[in-house]
């Protein structure tokens, strides 16, 4: 097993919430950063984790509503709408050495980060995962995988690989890469035509990549586009490709926040590759058709 790590996790829902047991259970100190209720349920009863990959277990962590020592990660697994007023929970001089691990769509958030915490212990993670928090404290991973990369140009990499080590000795699959900028933009290059679209008409991606197959093209085409002026991967053919192998009853995190009537973090996706196309002179209609018509039709 890895070295015993302590780990924070702040918001410990789908993400958080089994990333959390997870550690939890391979033996390393969770403590969980929530509201009261929230906070209150898993100090009483734990992190209950339905899998079909990692079992059915519960899991017994630490719980509070602030950091209140230093931990060696703190894992930021709060929706992007959420951020601001989450990050009240933890608070720079506590958090002191540890590193800051967002697992948050977009690309924007790292600049955020490193202008509250120290820049060289910010480490902008993505992860692949269908997991859910059906009621606080209960988690359903859905998917047959969970995979997780480490970035953060300006981080130690002796640090980065002992986070890995903890999160794959865990279960989920962990690797650290070089460049977090293609890091982060070969998620949103992924994410952001299927979070859009599955959200704009109600669909999961079966239904969108059968339906709206032309529309679908066109966002995958220009996300790569943006992302390649960005300097991040661009490859269309093998982002569709990714698409039609994938469940046809996959949902976007946007479409079921849609659903649920929560925010959306349409400005931290849809805005945020809007910018970025402003920003390189690269167009991108249907893009920006897309975002201004969710835009229109969310509360």
């Amino acid at each position: 097993m890895a070295n015993r790590l302590t780990v924070a996790v702040l918001g410990p829902g789908g993400v958080g919430g089994l990333l959390a047991a997870l550690l939890a259970r391979a033996g390393h100190r969770v403590i969980c950063l929530a509201g009261d209720e929230t906070a209150k349920t898993l100090r009483e009863e734990g992190l209950r984790v339905r899998s079909g990959q990692f079992g059915d277990f519960t899991a017994r962590v630490e719980a509070d509503t602030v950091l209140r020592e230093p931990v060696d990660a703190c894992l930021i697994t709060v929706k992007h709408t959420a951020l601001g007023a989450s990050l009240a929970r933890v608070p720079a001089p506590v958090l002191g050495d540890g590193l800051v691990v967002p697992f948050l769509n977009g690309v924007e958030h790292p600049a955020a980060l490193r202008a509250r915490y120290r820049p060289d212990r910010v480490a902008p993670a993505v992860i692949r995962v269908e997991s859910t928090r059906v009621a606080p404290g209960v988690v359903e991973h859905g998917s047959p995988f969970a995979e997780t990369d480490l970035a953060g140009d300006p981080v130690p990499r002796a640090r980065l690989d002992a986070l890995a080590e903890a999160l794959g000795d865990a279960g989920p699959t962990a690797r650290v890469l070089d460049d977090e900028t293609a890091a982060l933009w070969a998620k949103m290059s992924f994410l952001a035509p299927l979070a859009l679209l599955t959200t704009r008409y109600g669909l999961p991606l079966g239904g969108v990549r059968t339906a709206h197959r032309e529309e679908l093209t066109a966002l995958v085409e220009e996300t790569a586009a943006i992302s390649h002026a960005c300097g991040g991967p661009a490859d269309p053919v093998r982002a569709l490709a990714r698409y039609d192998a994938f469940p046809a009853g996959t949902k976007s995190s946007m479409q079921r926040d849609a659903e649920a009537g929560r925010p959306l973090e349409l400005d931290a996706i849809g805005g945020a590759l809007l910018r970025a196309a402003q920003r390189h002179g690269v167009p991108a209609p249907v893009t920006a058709r897309v975002v201004r018509e969710l835009t229109r039709t969310t509360p």
